[in-house]
């Protein structure tokens, strides 16, 4: 029981860092690798609160298709850029 407490300590304190790390940091690929990893994360947290329904859901959208949508997006910022 006391290693689940950690771990859920160690999910939550991760889910907010990796949020503050996206939503402030200068570098915009970093801030779309964090938010791929906040979902990711996110999905771990729904898996644990007995919902793989959600955290399927969870890993495919909001990690996977956004993160790819956001990182192509980026690219062709990038390419606007020069």
């Amino acid at each position: 029981m006391g290693f689940l407490i950690w771990f859920d300590l160690f999910l939550v304190s991760s889910l907010l860092w990796t949020a503050w790390q996206g939503l402030t940091h200068p570098n915009l690929l970093r801030s779309v690798l964090m938010f791929i990893v906040f979902g990711l994360l996110l999905a771990l947290a729904w898996a644990r609160l007995a919902a793989p329904d959600v955290a399927l859901a969870e890993a495919a959208i909001g990690a996977g298709l956004t993160g790819a949508l956001f990182l192509d997006a980026l690219r062709d910022f990038s390419r606007s850029k020069e």
